[in-house]
């Protein structure tokens, strides 16, 4: 099983009342609630966060996009990832991803992620998103209508650019280019790619005709999550489609500690943040167009295995911690505990890809070092056997065999320290 180092940028000095008293904390939040000195330091921590990951194990670090937003500030993850590239060793730069659908020309993107590769020697996982409607309609202008086709378009021009040996004319509906002959060509032949989704079947068909992974990007946990991880692999089973687990990455937050006592205290507060300061107003959240018709009928049709009061409890910030934990919102606790139920996680939703949100809401620094050590050290070394009768192809063969040798290496220093 892969472990992949993730937080949502969130901005950890917001007021208390922020949550209640916007009118969203997408598209239109007022400028007057941030400053700028405060959002460089948050992006210095991150970072910071995301080399400590490395160190400890990870088998990447994982960046996204989005666009005009208090709960992720990263417009562009290919900046922080140029920084990751030259300061990290082991772990695979992931990048979940790149909203295609924006770029124009997308052959920018095909030559950003080629130099990330470069830069890292190999260690690259190209995620390619859709973008959320707040990011794409909103905040972009994207008619929702094209995102998908454009999204597409953008996803053939960049993988052909990749790989082409010679120039070639690109004559699409929304990109006509007479020479694409991008420089730098990445390391990798075949990077991975990761494409991200929330249950849509259309998402379900590009990943499984193209063997891509599947990530399943939900903060809601197991419980709301297994409806349509359970779809979408029985979706996969009935086109004769992969079924290596390593073709589903999914979201967990993760709060690790010394006692589960230590757990509520150090990061309740840091969780109640994560989902109350978060409102979407709902003109943002759904336009027509966005969606396909089969992909809403599937979604009115799934069953609901958290009621709707959860849900709204949840994200007013007031359920209690362990009931956060009972429902799967969390995974929190000691490693021991916290072990067993990742296992169980992996296990009964066939996860081969475990993406960690390891600094949650406003948790401080230092709580989040604490997070990433316990985790690093005492829970993945124990949970690498789960799935691993299946080839991985879809985490980067370099980032593998460096992350592998740097276990190695540990484990031999703890053993002739123990004898010392």
């Amino acid at each position: 099983m892969k472990f992949h180092w993730f937080a949502e940028f969130f901005y950890t000095k917001l007021a208390d009342d922020y949550g209640d008293t916007v009118h969203s904390a997408w598209v239109d939040p007022p400028m007057t609630s941030f400053d700028p000195t405060l959002v460089g330091e948050d992006y210095r921590m991150y970072l910071r966060l995301m080399q400590q990951a490395d160190r400890q194990g990870w088998d990447s670090v994982l960046l996204n996009e989005h666009h005009q937003t208090s709960f992720a500030m990263s417009p562009s993850p290919n900046l922080f990832a140029a920084v990751l590239a030259a300061t990290t060793e082991n772990a695979a730069i992931a990048l979940c991803g790149n909203s295609l659908a924006l770029y124009n020309p997308p052959v920018r993107i095909a030559e950003e992620m080629a130099t990330l590769d470069t830069l890292s020697g190999g260690r690259l996982i190209a995620g390619m998103v859709f973008g959320t409607p707040q990011d794409s309609s909103f905040a972009y202008g994207m008619p929702p209508v094209e995102v998908r086709d454009r999204f597409h378009e953008a996803r053939e021009l960049i993988t052909r650019a990749w790989s082409e040996p010679e120039p070639f004319a690109f004559n699409g509906t929304y990109n006509k280019l007479r020479y694409v002959n991008i420089w730098p060509r990445p390391i990798q032949k075949n990077i991975p790619i990761w494409v991200p989704g929330s249950g849509s079947v259309e998402t379900w068909d590009v990943v499984n005709d193209n063997d891509y992974c599947y990530g399943y990007l939900s903060f809601s946990g197991k419980q709301s999550a297994l409806p349509i991880v359970n779809e979408f692999w029985e979706y996969t089973e009935s086109t004769g489609a992969n079924m290596n687990p390593n073709r589903m990455a999914f979201t967990q937050l993760i709060c690790t500690a010394d006692s589960d006592k230590e757990a509520e205290e150090k990061y309740y507060e840091a969780v109640r943040s994560f989902y109350r300061q978060n409102p979407v107003a709902p003109e943002f959240a759904a336009p027509p167009g966005y969606n396909s018709l089969p992909s809403v009928r599937a979604m009115l049709n799934r069953s609901k295995t958290i009621s709707a009061e959860q849900r709204a409890k949840a994200a007013k910030g007031e359920l209690s911690f362990w009931e956060y934990d009972e429902l799967g919102y969390i995974i929190a606790g000691t490693p021991e505990r916290v072990e067993q139920r990742v296992r169980e996680l992996a296990t009964e939703l066939r996860i081969g890809q475990l993406i960690t949100a390891m600094h949650i809401g406003n948790l401080d620094e230092e709580t989040a070092a604490m997070n990433v050590d316990l985790f690093g050290e005492k829970v993945i070394p124990k949970l690498r056997d789960i799935h691993s009768e299946y080839e991985d192809l879809w985490t980067p063969q370099e980032s593998q065999r460096r992350v592998a040798a740097a276990a190695e290496r540990k484990l031999a220093a703890s053993g002739a320290g123990a004898m010392a």
